[in-house]
């Protein structure tokens, strides 16, 4: 239908100044200007043929005049025009003469326009047709069809030709009503070439007719015509060839005969298959609609576009007597009327407010309908309808303050009730998502205002935004000129009181706290570029202060604003409050230095990545500490001092979160030093399977030892290669621990430094001094600890089991026990604790040694219980152990200038207790180990004692390592025992 609404620029209302044309000359038909609108899309869609508004004009006058005269169902009776300016009213009235010909002398008020609060032709404007003072004192009043005619813009000639037409169709037709009667057919057999002024205007007019034919029958039908469907294509092939040349349409013309069969055929189908008295043939959509809205159309001032007539309530009367042939009702005329009020609003500029509440006044009844109504043409068209409406309403209320002020704020009124209106009823009665939900659920007038007010206001602060924007450009050259923010701070102030005194009014009406949701639509949108404001600078400047000032004033204002609209709320405004994050300028500083901190201590874990990589743990530079470390405290010196330098008035409230950084900082820094350097398991030697002894040939133990020399030396290969990483080494390992004994001392030192920095810090408080949370490193410390203990035990098991490992491990008590004592293992443990002496520091020195020490012992007690086939071990062996396990004890106690005895006893209890069972006899040995076997796994162990488990954890009375005692022990009883007993091999 857009073709029917041509464009009419907006704001630019055309009203008609000078009286109407006189009558064209009868060849003429006068053709009344279509009032368009050029951004408002019809909702009743496109016909798919070739009629323009003039054709549909004419086919819609030809329709009002053929059910005007025949409502009654009485027979069609032409009443000359000649005698219809007798004035006895009988004559207008008499049962021969229509209500077509009623005189139209009544002055009354418009009962339709009072319902829908529309006005009369001001005095300054031109009365409708029928209105006394626009008529001559010697004219007699107008009929109800002369009206239609000049609404119309339909010549007399043409009225005429018609009227004379349904004469003869009714002398023919005598008795049928008008809806069984196919006009435009009727028309084409009445109406010859002689009926008109020359032959190409019978042609025009016959292709016209034939053209409606089409649209009603095969485009547009009320019950559709199947594309195979004979007669449909019969008809199709007609009117195309009579399109091309002329029809005769004769009675007995037999193209015209066929011609009537199909249309009759057409015309008279019902949706169960059987013939119908009614014809269909302008009932289907949106043929209908569009004929009827050019009908509607004609209600309107011929002299004033934007007022009705003052006959409306009688021409309406007569207009919905087309309603049988259009097969409309009452439901589909209150939709048609609202579109036509609407479009007729906007397309004269919008300058007429009354036809803008008509059409809201009239979309009241719409709702009504909407209710009721099931019928799914009827749902459709409404859709579109109120989609068009609304999408037209929607395009202004999406962003109000471009389109209305305080001068033209009764229209935005008027719009968002329709628009309002209109979405209610597509949500309500159109949706489906509605009806399976609560209705409770939506309320869709407040959802509408809330999008409009919250849509409207972000497109007016980007103006704003663009505005401060070329300001602050211009003053940017002048001195002490306000940075972008603060323009803006204050521009946004200065709409929120204009929302507040001029829109918020309106809107109130449908949305209780209107000036709430605009207030906290502007904060967020300010508060979002405060954001990034405070997020792109690393420092507090003279603008940045600036900025939050303006912000802090702005928020203070918006907030008074949203708890005064929400003062009679239930909740107190809070569900307002709540879409209104604070950006007070102390929060906003406190972002700004949590940023700074954080840029800080990135940096120093950056630094901290590339120099650990680079560290070498050299023991001879740096008085034994790494260069890293002095490094690292030195930059959490330098950042605490410049913390305490920003020129803020938060220091004590921020100072925990720099103080937790730094300290998770530098627990990272402790992390990696520490990851590599292995534990205590990383260095204990897997051991071997259990065995039992060759008896009574030492020998025959050294050529085992030969045997195994090349995995003694690819060991010690293995040792040499892991040698070769000097920052893995034993001396590089007790750099670390020195650094970690350093590190933690100087952490005490900064914590006192940060109490004199509280001290002199305005902003601190008697509190921030006694308490102690967030001033004090808690996971660093901790992480210190952790290190010196992991990597204390670390160098410890490295030197017993990896660096000494050729003198204990593969050297100590192989073969024959009186051969390979302990002397060569103590001379290499003595050369590197003089090492770690030297090297850690004397608070560390202690707990490494004794770690030593611990290591040397489970080391001395893997080679008795644990060593392997290559070891054995006679009751005469226990002296020798005996003699070696106190050399070893004696290297620890320096004669009373090492390890103190408590210590070293505390550490060998373990040791001490098993030394015993090296002399003890084999029964004895034997029979204990079954007892406390069967006391271990019960009684299931006397008749087969079952292999006991290898726990680690030595102990006299333990089946384990009293099961190891006889697999070392070198006599034939042992060996016996195990071969009955466990079949143990003598070989690997």
């Amino acid at each position: 239908m857009a073709h029917l609404f041509r464009d009419l620029t907006l704001g630019h209302s055309k009203r008609e100044s000078t009286p109407p044309p006189p009558s064209p000359p009868p060849s003429i038909t006068p053709v009344r200007p279509v009032i368009a609108a050029p951004d408002l899309p019809s909702p009743f869609g496109q016909l798919a043929s070739q009629l323009s508004d003039s054709d549909l004009r004419l086919t819609a006058f030809e329709i009002f005049v053929a059910a005007c005269r025949t409502s009654s169902g009485k027979h069609l009776t032409y009443v000359s025009s000649a005698n219809s300016h007798a004035d006895s009213p009988t004559n207008h009235h008499s049962p021969s003469s229509p209500g077509l010909q009623r005189s139209l002398t009544s002055t009354a008020a418009s009962k339709v326009k009072k319902a829908l609060g529309l006005k009369s032709p001001g005095s300054g404007s031109k009365k409708s047709p029928g209105s006394g003072s626009s008529q001559s004192k010697s004219r007699r009043p107008l009929t109800v069809g002369e009206l239609m005619r000049f609404q119309m813009g339909v010549s007399e000639t043409v009225d005429s030709r018609v009227r004379r037409a349904l004469l003869r169709i009714s002398a023919g037709q005598v008795g049928r009503r008008i809806e069984s009667v196919v006009v435009p057919l009727e028309l084409l057999q009445q109406l010859k070439a002689s009926d008109f002024t020359d032959h190409q205007e019978y042609e025009a007019w016959q292709k016209r007719t034939l053209r409606v034919l089409e649209a009603g029958l095969l485009l547009h039908p009320k019950i559709p015509v199947d594309k195979s469907n004979a007669t449909g294509q019969r008809l199709k092939q007609i009117i195309h060839a009579a399109l091309d040349r002329p029809i005769e349409t004769g009675k007995n013309n037999e193209s015209m005969q066929v011609l009537r069969s199909a249309v009759t055929s057409l015309a008279s189908r019902s949706l169960d298959g059987s013939l119908n008295e009614v014809c269909h043939w302008a009932d289907g959509m949106p043929l209908n609609l569009r004929l009827y809205v050019m009908l509607l159309e004609a209600c309107f001032d011929a002299n004033d576009e934007t007022s009705i007539i003052e006959e409306i309530d009688e021409l309406m009367e007569h207009i919905k007597k087309t309603w049988g042939m259009l097969g409309l009702n009452q439901m589909l005329h209150n939709l048609c009327f609202t579109w036509v009020l609407f479009h007729r609003f906007v397309a004269t500029g919008q300058a007429e407010l009354d036809l803008l509440y008509g059409a809201d006044s009239q979309l009241t009844e719409v709702a009504k309908d909407a209710k009721t109504s099931k019928d799914a043409d009827y749902a459709k068209v409404l859709s579109s309808t109120l989609s068009s409406i609304l999408g037209w309403a929607e395009k202004r209320l999406l962003a109000y303050h471009d389109t209305f002020d305080s001068g033209n704020i009764d229209t935005m009124q008027g719009i968002v009730s329709l628009g309002v209106s209109a979405a209610k009823i597509l949500v309500e009665d159109v949706s489906n998502e509605y009806r399976r939900r609560r209705k409770g659920e939506v309320d869709v007038p407040r959802s509408r205002i809330d999008t409009y007010i919250r849509s409207s206001l972000r497109t007016a602060f980007a103006q704003k935004m663009e505005k401060a924007d070329s300001s602050r450009r211009a003053s940017k050259s002048r001195p002490n000129s306000l940075p972008l923010l603060a323009i803006l701070a204050k521009d946004v102030g200065d709409l929120a009181v204009n929302e507040k005194e001029v829109f918020s009014p309106i809107l109130k009406k449908w949305h209780p706290f209107a000036a709430g949701v605009a207030v906290a639509t502007l904060h967020a949108c300010y508060g979002n570029e405060l954001k990034q404001f405070v997020s792109g600078i690393g420092e507090l400047t003279p603008d940045a202060i600036q900025v939050l000032r303006a912000a802090d004033k702005l928020e203070k204002d918006l907030v008074q604003i949203a708890v005064e609209d929400s003062v009679d709320s239930d909740d107190g405004g809070k569900a307002i409050i709540r879409e209104m994050p604070p950006f007070e300028a102390d929060s906003a500083i406190a972002n700004l230095v949590k940023s700074w901190i954080k840029t800080r201590l990135d940096r120093m874990k950056e630094w901290m990545d590339r120099n650990l990589q680079q560290e070498v743990w050299n023991p001879k530079e740096n008085q034994g500490f790494a260069p890293s470390a002095v490094e690292v405290l030195r930059i959490m010196d330098e950042t605490l001092d410049a913390y305490f330098q920003l020129p803020i008035p938060m220091h004590p409230a921020l100072l925990p979160d720099l103080v937790a950084g730094l300290d998770r900082c530098l627990q990272y820094y402790i992390m990696k030093a520490r990851s590599g350097c292995g534990s205590r398991n990383t260095y204990i030697p897997t051991m071997p399977a259990l065995t039992r002894c060759t008896i009574g040939s030492k020998f025959q133990g050294f050529g085992k030892k030969k045997e195994k020399l090349p995995n003694s030396q690819r060991k010690n290969a293995q040792v040499a290669t892991l040698n070769g990483d000097n920052s893995l080494g034993m001396p590089h390992i007790c750099v670390r621990i020195n650094t970690f004994h350093r590190i933690r001392g100087e952490l005490e030192v900064m914590e006192k430094r940060i109490i004199t920095h509280l001290r002199n810090s305005e902003s601190a408080h008697a509190e921030d001094f006694t308490n102690g949370l967030g001033k004090k490193f808690e996971l660093s410390p901790a992480a210190c600890v952790e290190g010196v203990q992991q990597l204390s035990e670390a160098v410890a098991y490295k030197v017993v089991f990896h660096d000494l490992s050729h003198v204990l491990w593969d050297g100590l008590y192989v073969g024959e026990p009186s051969s390979s004592r302990i002397e060569p293992f103590l001379q290499e443990l003595e050369r590197h604790l003089l090492i770690i002496s030297d090297t850690v520091h004397e608070r560390v020195r202690t707990r490494i040694i004794t770690d030593i020490m611990k290591a040397s012992f489970d080391g001395f007690l893997l080679v008795l219980l644990a060593g392997g086939p290559l070891r054995a071990f006679s009751r005469q062996d226990s002296q020798i152990i005996e003699d070696d396990f106190k050399l070893l004890k004696d290297l620890f106690w320096a004669n009373g200038d090492g390890l103190p005895l408590e210590l070293i006893d505390k550490f060998s209890t373990t040791l001490r207790g098993i030394l015993p069972l090296m002399r003890t006899d084999t029964e004895s040995i034997i029979e204990r180990f079954k007892r406390v076997t069967v006391e271990t796994f019960g009684s299931s162990a006397k008749s087969r004692l079952p292999l006991p488990p290898t726990s680690g954890q030595w102990n006299p009375t333990e089946p384990n390592t009293l099961l190891r005692v006889l697999c070392y022990r070198n006599d034939d009883a042992a060996s016996k025992f195990l071969k009955k007993t466990y079949n143990l091999p003598k070989k690997l």
